[in-house]
């Protein structure tokens, strides 16, 4: 029997194949509403409330360096993206559990401050870190975190539900991340450089990086949309698809059309984009509008809604409407600020087994 290599058919095609097996384990539990798919599995626990429960894996040298991530950020970020998660819902988060698989070089120090990173996220999201698990590790640091919300049954949001009219938004400013990352990569090799000429390297990577504050934040300290949850909740707003944006704002879009059988007009020159990534794209020789579209970990709310609420969305001075959904045959693409349409999903986002 020949065997397929997993980057044959990418981290999608492997989570499909993941779905089709469990998905008969679904019926064992007739509460558990929507599964494999989402942001987050949802779970009826009584007619005025659901659950939602999701789970990240961050991986040394996969989503982290700690040679530019001080532990205590990292410790914050774990939180956060999976409070995103939640957040993509329209959930709150209520408690986490937090698994750690730790190598012997690491001291109780180093643990306690990841820690004291994860509980300043948890009170200030204001959710419970409730328990977990610990074993050794072979290879570097790896943290797993499940983390469970609730939200009211008419107000949960799934990626399907977008129709034909709705307007496309997202929340914040999209490419930081990308840009920060770039940013501490750039250290990174300064770094290593010293090291292999024998050079002393006495310079303070945050201390030398103040000039972008905002990127260095995004990427290291990604802040989950909590605030605009509660924007939508206060003004009677339900999306009618939502998404985090953890992969690009292409990738994702691509996930809500996918899921609701639409197809998607954006504008280039709609695209919140913070003037600070366009520079520091401009003295990369970078494309601020790729980091846009492609970076990933923005962290951002992308959603629709009915054009019904177009007037309640443009009071929020942190939303913006960056498109509308069309019918499927339309396709998914973007119109630059030439009149020029592009293709959206020509334009790919992170794959873990692409890369």
């Amino acid at each position: 029997m020949p065997y397929k290599a997993i980057k044959e058919i990418g981290e999608f095609g492997l989570i499909g194949k993941i779905s089709e097996i469990a998905e008969p384990t679904l019926k064992a539990t007739p509460d558990l509403l929507y599964g494999i798919g989402d942001d987050c599995a949802v779970y009826k626990v009584s007619d005025t409330l659901f659950q939602v429960a999701t789970t990240d894996i961050l991986v040394d040298q996969i989503h982290f360096d700690l040679l530019t991530t001080p532990i205590k950020h990292l410790g914050n970020k774990a939180i956060s993206v999976n409070v995103s998660d939640i957040c993509a819902m329209n959930a709150l988060p209520r408690y986490a559990l937090i698994s750690l698989a730790i190598p012997p070089a690491f001291t109780v120090e180093m643990i306690e401050e990841l820690y004291r990173g994860m509980q300043h996220a948890a009170l200030q999201y204001g959710m419970a870190i409730a328990g977990g698990d610990t074993s050794s590790s072979r290879s570097g640091l790896i943290i797993s975190v499940a983390l469970v919300g609730d939200v009211p049954p008419e107000r949960v949001t799934l990626r399907k539900g977008a129709k034909p009219g709705d307007l496309v938004c997202v929340s914040g400013a999209l490419g930081g991340a990308a840009a920060g990352l770039r940013l501490l990569m750039r250290e990174k090799e300064i770094m290593l450089e010293h090291i292999e000429n024998n050079e002393p390297y006495n310079r303070n990577v945050m201390a030398d990086l103040q000039e972008y504050p905002e990127a260095i934040q995004r990427q290291l300290l990604p802040l989950a949309r909590l605030d605009t949850v509660r924007f939508l909740d206060i003004n009677g707003i339900i999306p009618s698809s939502m998404i985090d944006i953890s992969d690009g704002l292409s990738p994702d879009l691509r996930h809500i059309c996918s899921q609701s059988g639409t197809g998607a007009l954006i504008h280039e020159n709609r695209i919140p984009i913070h003037a600070e990534t366009r520079t520091i794209a401009d003295e990369m020789q970078q494309d601020a509008l790729t980091w846009a579209l492609t970076g990933g970990e923005d962290y951002e709310l992308l959603f629709t809604v009915s054009k019904n609420f177009s007037g309640l969305i443009d009071d929020s001075r942190d939303i913006s409407i960056i498109g509308e959904i069309t019918e499927p045959e339309a396709g998914i693409r973007i119109t630059d600020i030439y009149g020029m349409t592009i293709d959206l999903t020509s334009i790919s986002g992170f794959d873990h087994f692409q890369t």
